[in-house]
């Protein structure tokens, strides 16, 4: 049943991008203002489409990203005095001097004017949004942001919900809206454009979130050594 919902649904994104491939606006540092939606300490227990473990290191990683490149960042929760509980301490104590918007019960954040008025206030309009859960949270507001005229990115290794099907069926109605999907590496890329901008501090943070990457850099020091002591 997985492997069929997931073919359809690939199926159906690549027919819905080649009518929409005109919609391709690239991530630019300076009109991006990153957006965590309801990163809560309850709602984290909803998280089950990703290995928690794994699901946090992503969303830090988005974190570091944003101070990494200087992007604005605006903070939400929602109805933390209730069984969502209060907003991860670690995101919350990166972004000491960002908006942080604690909504008293508005499910969709954009319905929350305060909430708006700080996306408005900054005058960007990419907005690189990762929040619990993917299908409520995360899509209530990416579509609206689409739909007020913003440009919209969802960071999908950064957001997380109930399981696959659930998922991908948020994924795809984003998709229809004109929402990009993209992951936290990508994003990272795509704002950093060039490698010979900053390669030592682009490497050092996907080495710090993406063991992987960290392999790939030990390879490289390694050649380089070899090279110097020949």
């Amino acid at each position: 049943m997985r492997f069929s919902l997931a073919t359809a649904f690939l199926g159906a994104v690549a027919i819905a991008s080649s009518v929409s491939a005109d919609l391709y606006n690239r991530l630019n540092m300076n009109d991006s203002l990153v957006l965590f939606i309801d990163h809560q300490t309850g709602l984290m227990n909803l998280v089950r489409d990703y290995d928690p473990d794994y699901y946090l290191n992503q969303v830090m990683g988005v974190a570091e990203m944003t101070k990494h490149f200087g992007l604005p960042a605006i903070l939400t929760t929602s109805r933390e005095d209730g069984p969502n509980g209060p907003l991860l301490p670690d995101l919350k104590n990166m972004f000491p001097d960002a908006p942080y918007i604690a909504r008293p019960g508005q499910i969709n954040a954009w319905d929350d004017k305060d909430f708006v008025k700080a996306i408005r206030k900054t005058g960007r309009k990419q907005l690189i949004i990762s929040g619990i859960v993917t299908d409520v949270c995360v899509s209530f507001v990416s579509l609206s942001a689409k739909k007020a005229g913003f440009d919209v990115y969802v960071v999908t290794d950064a957001s997380g919900t109930f399981n696959d099907p659930v998922r991908l069926a948020s994924w795809f109605r984003m998709q229809q809206a004109g929402v990009q999907l993209m992951n936290y590496f990508s994003v990272a890329c795509e704002l950093a454009r060039d490698w010979r901008t900053d390669l030592e501090g682009l490497a050092d943070m996907f080495a710090k979130r993406l063991p992987s990457y960290a392999r790939v850099m030990d390879s490289f020091n390694g050649a380089q050594a070899a090279l110097s002591s020949s």
